[in-house]
């Protein structure tokens, strides 16, 4: 599944860091806290690995 928001993409790309051992676990803050506890390595990559370009800063509220 693809990230929605660049702000959910870089979330994604901390909590994998933390989860690569790239970081400490202690670091994440906010969404990316949670991403780590809740997702896999392999999830994790597929959000932060979504192109960018064509992502909005924050997720719409509809």
């Amino acid at each position: 599944m693809p990230a929605t928001s660049k702000a959910q993409q870089k979330a994604a790309g901390a909590a994998l860091s933390a989860k690569r051992g790239e970081m400490k676990k202690g670091e994440l803050k906010g969404a990316s806290k949670g991403m780590y506890e809740s997702m896999s390595e392999k999830q994790l990559e597929e959000f932060a690995e979504t192109k960018r370009k064509s992502l909005p800063e924050k997720k719409s509220k509809h």
